[in-house]
């Protein structure tokens, strides 16, 4: 009779293999590749790419206002000088239907990009994402989690979407009770699964954007008190830190999908 892993697992059975990314921000390409030689592929949001901080000439801004526009919102937003930047992007959208034309850039977006997931892949919000259209681009073999849990090869993996609310107020940022209560509402996990990182300073300071971002304390609390194998989440996308232990919790940022193109992978 043969033995089996703690887990239960067969250990003749073959590994399981899953590759995560964050922050795709249109790098559909790459993406179409993420879930070779995986099982699954768990995405953890960020897909439109909006302004691309490293390439001014990329996204729906520069595409809608022109390069030297977003030159000077970034030098804006960078310096924090976010009422400014706010007054900049008003002038700018005068006499035009703002909801209009970025939701139709969003869409041309999200159909490329949503074709492009393997089956089966399990995706959850970005704080850049728009929630309401992903019904209508994501395929049967996408699953969409958010405030939920599925089982992937023996192990539960919980996700939580989104981001809490910023001066940059980006499309899907919500309140810290809400955050906390779909947190709360997954229980305990093996894998953790979110766009924003835990509120530890090494997670969350971009070291290119010279700036904290928002990271939750919801997730800080349940990582201590259930204790998962693996926290893993993006958004930060030059952290000071990519990888630390929280406890007995592996903590990792996945990586900045648009400029690396290369997913991170876990097996067992």
């Amino acid at each position: 009779m043969r033995g089996s892993e703690p887990d239960g697992r067969d250990p003749a059975a073959r590994p399981t293999r899953i590759h995560v990314v964050s922050d795709v921000h249109g790098n559909t390409e790459a993406l179409a590749r993420a879930g070779d030689g995986a099982d699954a592929l768990i995405c953890l949001g960020d897909l439109v790419l909006f302004l691309d901080y490293a390439d001014h000439s990329r996204g729906i801004f520069p595409d809608l206002f022109g390069k030297k526009n977003a030159d000077r919102i970034v030098a804006l937003r960078t310096d924090r000088r976010y009422d400014e930047a706010r007054a900049f992007g008003r002038e700018l959208w005068a006499g035009r239907d703002r909801n209009t034309e970025i939701l139709g850039a969003v869409r041309k977006q999200y159909a490329e990009l949503f074709a492009a997931f393997p089956t089966p892949t399990y995706a959850t919000y970005g704080n850049v994402d728009v929630p309401d259209l992903w019904p209508e681009y994501a395929r049967p073999g996408t699953t969409v989690l958010d405030g939920e849990r599925v089982e992937i090869g023996g192990r539960v993996f919980g996700f939580v979407g989104g981001g809490l609310k910023t001066p940059m107020n980006t499309p899907y940022e919500i309140s810290d009770e809400e955050y906390a209560a779909k947190v709360e509402a997954l229980g305990p996990v093996d894998v953790l699964c979110s766009h924003i990182p835990p509120e530890v300073p090494e997670l969350t300071y971009d070291t290119v954007a010279r700036r904290f971002e928002r990271g939750s304390r919801a997730l800080l609390e349940a990582i201590r008190t259930t204790r998962p194998r693996y926290a893993l989440f993006g958004h930060v996308h030059q952290p000071l830190v990519r990888r630390m232990r929280i406890g007995t919790t592996e903590c990792v940022n996945v990586g900045h999908f648009a400029s690396t193109g290369t997913p991170w992978a876990l097996s067992w």
